[in-house]
């Protein structure tokens, strides 16, 4: 920014061309070294990695826990039913049940039928299978 005092101006007295004189054309001599330079220093080792948090009321809290809890309970179980006493669940036997797809289902009965599809190949019996199902769509309308 430039400031300058245009020659028009007078106070009543003659003006000096020394002290007012216009400026707008030069930069003053104690302002024209300023600069600034940032100099890295060096590598930068490591970058820190930034992470988004948000902060949820209670209300969302208890209901994102509860869900979670529903989703270990059902990831347990059907791993309680696709182990054998030699093999564990491999990749072969991977089932996804998808909550909210159960939960977009208009009934229990199709809920049902879907979930034996879906655990045709379960290694336990049939009744661990039904008692699974059943168990299943009670906490699932806890959500």
């Amino acid at each position: 920014m430039e400031c300058g005092i245009t020659g028009g101006y007078t106070n009543g007295t003659a003006a000096s061309a020394g002290i007012l004189a216009d400026v707008r054309g030069e930069r003053s001599p104690a302002k024209a070294g300023l600069h600034v330079n940032f100099k890295e220093k060096g590598e930068v080792k490591e970058r820190r990695e930034k992470f988004l948090t948000a902060k949820y009321g209670n209300h969302q809290m208890s209901l994102i826990r509860k869900r979670l809890a529903v989703e270990m309970w059902l990831y347990e179980e059907l791993k309680k039913l696709y182990e054998t006493s030699t093999t564990t669940v491999d990749g072969g036997d991977e089932v996804e049940v998808d909550i909210d797809e159960l939960l977009d289902m208009d009934s229990d009965d199709e809920r049902r039928r879907h979930l034996q599809m879906l655990l045709t190949g379960a290694k336990k019996s049939q009744n661990d299978v039904k008692k699974f199902i059943n168990d299943l769509l009670d906490k699932a309308k806890t959500l």
